[in-house]
């Protein structure tokens, strides 16, 4: 049913993206889909890397070890932006269309009262992309 899955990955806060990695996984074995790990960063420097090059390096290794670690084929897309958190929704739309991704499985938070206000970043996925969104909170 899938053959190509994108999940949207902050290395900052890998900590908390257990279970969508988790369902992420257990989805692309089930299908013997790919999984194709997105992060977005910006030009300047930040904690995980001195430019968009060392950054898409650890992008890289982070998707090497989850295909090691849970045995399906994995490949990394490093998306820079201008500014990462004006831009996250069409940067991770435009990189669900590059990687031709049919599933997109990623961590969410338990809803409040600025969702009415601003839509998640799943939700706009979905009505802005063909693929299918797969929302895994906690």
């Amino acid at each position: 049913m899938f053959t190509k899955i994108l999940v949207p990955v902050d290395l900052a806060h890998v900590d908390n993206l257990s279970r969508a990695l988790e369902v992420a996984a257990d989805i692309a074995l089930h299908y013997n889909a790919s999984v194709t790990y997105v992060g977005v960063t910006a030009e300047t420097p930040g904690s995980l890397g001195h430019n968009p090059t060392e950054y898409a390096k650890h992008l890289a290794q982070f998707a090497q070890d989850q295909g090691k670690r849970y045995g399906f084929e994995t490949a990394a897309r490093a998306v820079v932006s201008h500014d990462p958190a004006t831009d996250l929704d069409k940067s991770l739309a435009r990189a669900v269309k590059e990687a031709g991704a049919d599933l997109v499985v990623m961590a969410t938070h338990v809803p409040n009262v600025v969702d009415h206000f601003w839509p998640s970043h799943g939700g706009k996925l979905a009505t802005h992309t063909d693929a299918s969104v797969f929302l895994v909170r906690g």
